[in-house]
């Protein structure tokens, strides 16, 4: 199995909630994040917007990587994030995924598009 190290930081929106985060499989991590799978602090803030990633070469460097950028200020990741991405752009949509809605109507729950629920 070929691994892709990577450090990523999921938002909530623009300057919403953030998570940072480490994996092997980028595309397979944000399929499971965006399906639900992955409980807890992602499904509970609805951070699913993909607004940073890093590759590595391997993973001892990429969870090292996370585990500074988890010890920043959030000022810091701010910065990291909006020096690449400024626009805070869901950079998920460029692996095929669908936008994530927000809110639905008021009603004060998260929306998860159909179409990415299927694998």
């Amino acid at each position: 199995m070929e691994r892709d190290p990577c450090v990523y930081i999921l938002a909530s929106r623009r300057h919403g909630t953030l998570y940072t985060g480490v994996t092997s499989n980028l595309f397979q991590r944000l399929w499971r994040h965006r399906n639900g799978i992955t409980k807890g602090f992602i499904g509970c803030y609805a951070v699913w917007r993909l607004v940073w990633f890093e590759m590595h070469g391997d993973m001892e460097n990429a969870i090292a990587r996370e585990k500074r950028i988890k010890n920043w200020k959030r000022d810091w990741k701010v910065q990291l994030i909006e020096g690449e991405n400024p626009e805070w752009l869901d950079l998920a949509i460029s692996f095929g995924f669908d936008p994530v809605a927000a809110k639905d109507g008021g009603t004060g729950e998260v929306v998860i598009p159909d179409l990415i629920r299927d694998p």
